[in-house]
């Protein structure tokens, strides 16, 4: 249980005690969605930063483009369903720190851990631009190939090193994990498949990877460590697992027109 009969943490004015348990929790999750989510300067330093990732990619076309492969690089053979892991648990750990982060203290760390992997990335990308090992164009038919296509048209195929997708999505499940550790434990292991999908995919290769959760670790240290686990209010803690299923539907929804898109037949250029 997260909490005990002295506990102070109220809806609308009555003890919890007095709320059956499914019902109370998803009555505070909809009170935490509706209260006010500040915005910040650092938030909005962070989504300007966001459009560069393309203009830096389109900088690396002319420029001489480094490949750090290795041989277990050529060992993993490329699958196409990956794209479809890639896709959805990415948009969950990008979507995830937004409903269960909640503490102001929290979120302004998260964000400044957010922008160091940001920044330092592109810095990387400018000083060592790296071409990805995907193919130049994607052969076979059916929804899992259609997906990698789909991915292969979205995302250029620069800026590997180090993988900004990977670094962003530890920094997602770790600053999750200080709120919720059940939670946190799931994101993890979303962000660990994140990384394998991004080899399965062939976006990137296992430096890359390597670097981005390295990444994302001294993010976390430099900024996170300092906030303990023990901050984080009951209440938030108690719904943070309702958040994290309503992120899920989110996504489901999301996947759910990419499959109408496909069923309709949406022409891409792969």
């Amino acid at each position: 249980m997260f909490f005990t009969p002295k506990t102070l943490v109220t809806v609308n004015g009555e003890p919890l005690a007095t709320h059956p348990e499914a019902m109370l929790r998803w009555s505070m999750a909809v009170r935490t969605l509706t209260q006010p989510y500040r915005v910040t300067l650092p938030m909005i330093l962070l989504v300007s930063l966001v459009p560069f990732y393309l203009f830096i990619a389109d900088m690396t076309r002319g420029r001489p483009q480094h490949a750090p492969e290795l041989a277990l690089d050529r060992l993993v053979p490329l699958r196409p369903g990956w794209a479809l892991v890639y896709g959805s648990l990415y948009l969950f750990l990008f979507l995830l720190p937004v409903f269960v982060v909640r503490q102001q203290e929290q979120i302004r760390l998260t964000v400044l851990a957010y922008l160091m992997v940001w920044i330092a990335a592109y810095i990387v990308f400018l000083v060592y631009p790296t071409r990805a090992p995907r193919p130049e164009a994607v052969a076979g038919e059916g929804f899992m190939v259609w997906g990698l296509r789909f991915l292969y048209d979205a995302d250029p195929p620069y800026n590997c090193f180090p993988s900004l997708h990977v670094a962003h999505s530890f920094v997602s499940a770790l600053t999750s994990s200080r709120v919720h550790r059940g939670v946190g434990i799931a994101a993890v292991v979303c962000a660990a498949l994140v990384g394998l999908s991004t080899l399965f995919t062939k976006q990137h290769y296992v430096l890359d990877v390597v670097a981005g959760v390295f990444l994302a670790c001294v993010a976390c240290v430099v900024f996170l460590r300092s906030f303990r686990f023990e901050k984080v209010p009951e209440r938030d803690r108690l719904v943070a697992p309702f958040l994290a299923l309503i992120v899920v539907g989110i996504v489901g929804l999301v996947f759910m027109c990419y499959v109408v898109a496909y069923t309709f037949g949406v022409e891409l250029r792969s």
